[in-house]
């Protein structure tokens, strides 16, 4: 049996958006930190990059990692520790490439999500295949603000398409984006069974 593509994420806060379209760095948001690290050991994410070139921003992503990995918040609650082991911090998306190459003996493809469509945009169904039938790692990553520079982007290997609700607005919270994206590439196949049985 083919092995499996080992998947890497990566919440990304350089190079973004800001709501007038300036590039701009992000700050790190609490609850990013700790529900997108519980969401990534879910689905056996390989590991999740905090991605942020800002030192000041790195020593509070490194002061939450200490508090629960070996501080009172590993023995008060050892399901986040777990959920912690998977978390990294980089300084940049190619930082986090160059880890997943030293780690995996080849580079990663990236894969990114968007509101938008583009011309390299690939459906949750062709991006589910090849995470199950390729070997080569790939790095999904998120952005946060507005979205990931232009430029940037173009670079990516791929990118997702939108996630549409019923209705015209669309600006999910990047947790939830992250939720639904990694449970529709690397989930339960449930609707197949349930097609199997409904045939």
């Amino acid at each position: 049996m083919k092995e499996k593509a080992k998947v890497y994420v990566g919440l990304v806060h350089y190079p973004i958006y800001n709501r007038n379209m300036d590039v701009v760095a992000t700050a790190v948001t609490n609850f990013d930190v700790h529900d997108l690290a519980r969401t990534c050991r879910t689905y056996d994410v390989a590991r999740y990059f905090v991605i942020h070139p800002h030192e000041s921003q790195a020593r509070l992503v490194q002061d939450i990692i200490g508090y629960w990995r070996d501080g009172y918040g590993s023995e008060y609650n050892p399901d986040r520790k777990e959920a912690f082991q998977v978390l990294e911090l980089a300084a940049s998306i190619e930082e986090a490439c160059k880890r997943i190459e030293e780690a995996e003996g080849q580079r990663p493809l990236i894969v990114t999500t968007d509101a938008r469509v583009y011309p390299n945009s690939i459906s949750y169904r062709t991006m589910r295949s090849k995470l199950q039938q390729e070997a080569q790692p790939w790095l999904i990553l998120f952005g946060t603000g507005w979205g990931i520079e232009a430029e940037t982007m173009s670079r990516f290997d791929a990118i997702l398409e939108p996630i549409y609700g019923p209705g015209e607005y669309n600006h999910l919270p990047v947790r939830s984006a992250v939720a639904i994206i990694l449970d529709r590439l690397l989930g339960e196949a449930w609707y197949e069974a349930e097609s199997a049985r409904e045939d």
